[in-house]
């Protein structure tokens, strides 16, 4: 019978990957939380109109990414494809929002079906973050400096800072009308894509990684020069902030983002690390998406991060992570010693809560468990046999350097490995 396998694009994630997850997932905690943040978590199914009245009807994601089906009543669902609408949606469902300020955190995945390549799966993990009922651009530079507190944290470097500008509904509107303008006199250059997007979202064209596109692009109309008083004001603040806080960053007047809520702020961590997936984390402000998923007008701003991403750049800059050894290997060698093994453990867990421990009782020569017990690992063999068991103690032997092996009472072992280990 032929085996199955994993899905296309959604990947299994091994034990020797584990432990690069678990020190990216408890230092984002760490740091997140050291700023105020609160954990929140939220189906993986969200209503489809969720994400086509976030996202916008007419992205990529919407249109071409998402995973949707109709469930028994009739109803289209989706597998979320980004976090932000499912937080939004939670926090207006719950009341989290309203007159508050609220700074909420999550990690999870995401599904968009998209041509896997490194960095990019159809099931991939994001940690982010979004903060409500602040407006200043003072909060969109904290959490610029947060970002860059993780990198250090992480022991991450290389990685450069976009900044830019989506400025206020007013500007982005004039914008617009010249950017159309301006691409409708080029419209023979226009690949395919760009095509589509003229009509429904042209500023996304600006974010066009068609290399025939760039030289089009490069000459169309800045977002950044029709922003009006208030949003310079705004997105010079933010500026100012990171200079002083001593962050180095760009404006990049093309740098756009992926989703349409956003506005004023936006900001990308990038590597070049990692082929064409160079965007590490991203996020901004999006002041008009509680309101469009039905809450009341509420300022939002937030980030996420792609984990995959941040491992493969842990795990490519020789991060030393590894799998925490076991403490003691327990081998119980004969019918008697193999009843008494797992008793014997549990009292030592109950004496010991953090004692890695690893029982290899039942069937086996003793060469064979001691072969098992290198392998693990351990510090330490803990050896029980017949005479053992006669004499109620226990054999204890190193196994990582060259000290003799001792005996001691069972009632004492505990003691004994509060030393040892």
């Amino acid at each position: 019978m032929k085996a199955i396998q994993a899905i296309r694009g959604m990947n299994d994630i091994l034990p020797q990957d584990i432990p690069f997850w678990q020190h990216l997932e408890a230092t984002t905690r760490a740091v997140l939380e050291s700023y105020g943040y609160e954990e929140i978590r939220t189906p993986i199914l969200e209503k489809t109109e969720l994400f086509s009245r976030s996202i916008g009807e007419v992205t990529d994601i919407v249109e071409k990414e998402m995973y949707s089906f109709e469930d028994r009543n009739g109803d289209s669902l989706s597998l979320r494809p980004e976090y932000t609408a499912s937080c939004v949606r939670a926090g207006v469902e719950h009341g989290l929002l309203f007159n508050a300020i609220r700074r909420l955190w999550y990690a999870g995945p995401m599904f968009r079906h998209e041509r896997p390549q490194k960095g990019r799966y159809r099931q991939f993990y994001q940690i982010g973050a979004e903060a409500f009922g602040l407006a200043g651009p003072e909060t969109d530079a904290e959490l610029i400096l947060l970002t860059a507190r993780l990198w250090k944290r992480l022991g991450i470097d290389g990685l450069r800072l976009e900044i830019n500008s989506l400025g206020s509904a007013t500007a982005r509107a004039a914008h617009r009308q010249n950017l159309v303008a301006y691409l409708q006199q080029h419209i023979d250059e226009l690949d395919k894509d760009s095509h589509r997007r003229l009509k429904t979202n042209p500023l996304r064209i600006l974010d066009s990684k068609n290399p025939a596109m760039q030289a089009l692009v490069d000459k169309a109309p800045r977002l950044i020069d029709y922003l009006d008083d208030a949003s310079r004001t705004h997105f010079k603040t933010v500026e100012q902030i990171l200079q002083t806080a001593g962050i180095d960053f760009t404006v990049n007047p093309r740098l756009v983002r992926g989703l349409d809520y956003y506005n004023h702020t936006v900001f990308e961590w990038i590597t070049d690390r990692l082929g064409a997936q160079g965007t590490v984390c991203g996020g901004g402000r999006y002041d008009g998406l509680v309101a469009q998923i039905g809450g009341k007008a509420t300022p939002g701003v937030g980030f996420s991060l792609g984990c995959e991403r941040v491992i493969a750049l842990l795990q490519e800059s020789d991060t030393r992570i590894s799998h925490r050894a076991p403490d003691a290997y327990l081998i119980a060698v004969g019918e008697e010693a193999a009843r008494a093994a797992h008793p014997l453990a549990e009292a030592l867990r109950d004496a010991l809560p953090k004692l890695h421990l690893i029982v290899d009782a039942g069937a086996g020569s003793f060469k064979a468990k001691m072969k098992r017990a290198d392998r693990s690992t351990a510090k330490l063999a803990l050896v029980l046999g017949d005479d053992e068991m006669s004499h109620q103690r226990i054999a204890i032997k190193p196994l990582r350097s060259g000290e003799a092996q001792r005996s001691v009472a069972q009632q004492a072992l505990a003691e004994q490995l509060k030393t040892l280990i």
